[in-house]
């Protein structure tokens, strides 16, 4: 969602805010802004759209500026106009504000102050916020209590950095349900919603949690409790990914790199995961060996994280012994789950800070129902809430389309059904186990070819304005985000459905100009797959289909395209599906003209609801 940096300290504010909104830009924005303070009063600019056009206003600020804030939204409250765009200024000129989230109660604050006679002038949520701070100071001994009672008076999800020329040199920082960290440097330190804008100086990072606030001065800091005021005490811990991580690295797009790094990724993932031991070869999930083997699981997740749950939800049963229940995080609270003593809910999100997923892991806390967190972010809100935790190790997923985020959860997954199925005395799979540690030099030896194919079907099939995606088991949650995929980052309508639920309806839609892109995975539905397939081309529809190979051959199937991948399980043949599926939504896109890495109306972490 919206991106957050300040700084204070020596160096030069307006250029390190800068490169920090620049490390934000995967989030999605539609306008950014920067404040800064001097000479007794605030500075701000602002511009709707691209960084570019931020960078425009800025050079009759000069170098002087050694403390300020800076933001990239995605609009919420307001068209992304220039007035809507942050920092927002009190109406007494005394303060300037950037926040990330939603104040649910802003309208009843709003009209509060305009009775007052305080004049708004933008539609944002924001605003409010600030003129209630200073609002505030009129009645507060400090800044900060006038900044610790306006938190306190707002409801919702937020995260808020404030500056002032009362205090020159100073940010306060608040959180609530919406993510915020300090990096710590030599004589200088930094507010951000993410560890990326300001990896280029510092690895040193304090997380606060909700309900937390913090000051900085230069290389000073400290944390208080929101409501009591009182000192918390924070240890500062160590990013071990650096900023060379997040650069496309001579790659056109982010997306198309980290596709790319998916079998490192796998392999990463793999890493100390599988021992070897007497009776063969065993998983090791030491985070789990706590807890017990649930009785049923209730998996949690958002869009492409909810995919690879679906995807894990038979491995999981078949192979773990687990029964599987799957929600969406935004519907799950509301349907107020029962939840047994011998269940437990697992959470999966790539940031860790997915508001709906977030709020659900609270609900299945306050029921008592231990929870499992699944997410690549070390320090996230859900890493620090859930029972256990997880790590995909996926390193920072820039594009706002994921891709390794995905493969990455299916591995895990996978290894948790393996896992499961090992303490219920299920059998260990070596045969899988085999391939799966094959998988990453299989993937890095295909992937060349499938960029190639993928390329050439996305010029073949750049006309169409619609698509099916469709699979039978395994490749039933590959068919849904390859329809996702193809939506994000093309705006090319796509459904994805279960091959089975063809001929009850989205069969009527099928003619010349609808394609179908089909998986045919070498297992027990194959046949079934053929069928299916006929009764598309009976109808006279386009079939681009990924089929495995079977001892050399590409099995017959009755299709336009023929995209073969090679021969072994389904469950290995999926990850090589994903990098096909995501280099076609990829090569379409760009064949297109659109916007990769930042497609339009999309943010890379939702964090209100």
């Amino acid at each position: 969602m919206c991106g957050i940096v300040g700084y204070s300290g020596k160096r030069n504010a307006v250029s390190l805010i800068m490169d920090g909104l620049r490390c934000l830009e995967y989030r999605g924005y539609d306008s950014s802004g920067i404040a800064v303070c001097g000479g007794g009063q605030i500075l701000i600019r602002r511009a709707e759209g691209k960084l570019v056009n931020l960078e425009a206003r800025l050079g009759e600020l000069g170098s002087g500026f050694t403390c300020g804030i800076g933001h990239t939204r995605w609009a919420t409250h307001g068209l992304p106009e220039e007035r809507n765009a942050h920092p927002h200024c009190a109406y007494d000129g005394s303060l300037a504000i950037v926040h990330n989230g939603i104040i649910e109660n802003f309208r009843e604050i709003r009209e509060e102050l305009q009775k007052e006679g305080i004049r708004f002038t933008s539609d944002t949520d924001t605003e409010a916020l600030a003129h209630l701070i200073a609002r505030e100071r009129r009645f507060a001994g400090t800044l900060e209590d006038a900044f610790r009672s306006a938190l306190s008076k707002a409801k919702g999800a937020y995260s808020v950095v404030m500056l002032s020329p009362e205090e020159p040199g100073v940010l306060y920082g608040g959180r609530c349900s919406a993510p915020l960290l300090l990096g710590i440097g030599d004589g200088e330190c930094f507010l951000a919603s993410d560890v990326s804008a300001f990896l280029e100086s510092s690895r040193r990072v304090v997380y606060l949690n909700d309900g937390e606030i913090a000051r900085v001065h230069e290389g000073e800091w400290r944390v208080s409790d929101m409501n009591a005021g009182s000192e918390v005490h924070k240890s500062e811990e160590f990013v071990s990914w650096d900023a060379g991580a997040a650069r496309k690295n001579g790659y056109k797009h982010y997306m198309l790199k980290e596709i790319f790094e998916q079998p490192d990724v796998v392999a990463n993932c793999l890493a100390g995961r599988i021992a070897e031991g007497p009776e063969g070869r065993k998983i090791s999930l030491p985070e789990l060996d706590a807890l017990p083997v649930p009785r049923r699981l209730h998996i949690v997740a958002c869009g492409t994280s909810y995919h690879a749950g679906l995807w894990a939800q038979q491995l999981l049963e078949n192979i773990g012994g687990v029964a599987v229940d799957l929600t969406y995080a935004s519907e799950f609270r509301y349907r107020d789950p029962i939840l047994g003593p011998e269940e437990m809910t697992l959470v999966i999100s790539q940031s860790g800070e997915t508001a709906d997923t977030l709020a659900a892991m609270r609900l299945a806390s306050e029921k008592g129902c231990k929870v499992i967190g699944l997410c690549n972010v070390v320090g996230s809100s859900v890493a620090r809430e859930a029972d256990a935790v997880l790590y995909t190790q996926a390193g920072p997923e820039i594009s706002v389309a994921s891709t390794k985020a995905m493969c990455s959860q299916m591995l895990l997954l996978l290894l948790m059904a393996v896992y499961y199925g090992g303490r219920n005395g299920l059998g260990g799979r070596p045969g899988l186990l085999d391939e799966v540690l094959e998988l990453p030099g299989v993937m890095r030896s295909v992937l060349p070819g499938l960029h190639e194919r993928a390329g050439e079907i996305a010029r073949s099939y750049s006309d169409a304005s619609s698509f099916f995606f469709l699979g039978r088991g395994l490749s039933y949650a590959l068919a849904l985000e390859g329809a996702l995929k193809l939506k994000e980052i093309s705006y090319i309508h796509a459904e994805g459905y279960a091959f089975g639920e063809m001929k009850h309806g989205p069969i009527a839609l099928i003619e010349p100009a609808f394609p179908s892109f089909v998986m045919a995975f070498d297992d027990e539905l194959f046949p079934k797959v053929q069928s299916n397939i006929m009764e598309i081309r009976a109808r006279r529809g386009k079939v681009i289909a990924i089929v495995q190979e079977r001892e050399g051959e590409v099995p017959d199937l009755d299709a336009d395209e023929m995209w073969p991948i090679p021969a072994g399980h389904p469950v290995c043949a999926s990850f090589i599906a994903l990098s096909a599926m995501q280099l076609f939504s990829y090569c379409m896109a760009v064949e297109l003209g659109k916007d990769v890495d930042q497609p339009r109306n999309l943010a890379k972490s939702v964090t209100v609801e």
